[in-house]
């Protein structure tokens, strides 16, 4: 993984778009790409306020992102859009869809509950 931590909001968007792999798309597809970043943003935050998880729906959009930049880029990108709060959330899909190590990042720990959540799919 790319270190995240050497970015800067004034960086972010030359390095996405140095990995965005839909060349042929316009800036508007661009954004809606990017947009995939503040739902997941939302999606952690109603988990951690209801308990609320919708895996699928999560996992859906972490897919597409990796679709459109490639793993590495997109876990660069999730960690540096992701507030640091809900990264153990975000670790955990990751590893669960074979996108992270586990032993990657270690400092983080694994939701036991999002894991469980995952399984059940």
């Amino acid at each position: 993984m790319a270190d995240f931590k050497i970015l800067t909001p004034e960086t972010i968007d030359i390095f996405a778009k140095r990995h965005y792999n839909n060349k042929g798309a316009g800036q508007e597809e661009f954004d809606d790409d990017m947009n995939r970043f503040k739902y997941l943003k939302r999606l952690f935050r109603k988990y951690d306020t209801s308990k609320e998880f919708k895996s699928r729906l999560i996992i859906n959009h972490i897919i597409i992102l990796t679709n459109v930049f490639n793993i590495e880029a997109a876990t660069t990108l999730l960690f540096f859009k992701i507030d640091k709060q809900h990264w153990s959330i975000l670790k955990t899909v990751l590893i669960f869809l074979n996108y992270m190590p586990e032993d990657e990042l270690i400092d983080i720990d694994i939701d036991q509950n999002v894991m469980e959540e995952l399984k059940r799919i």
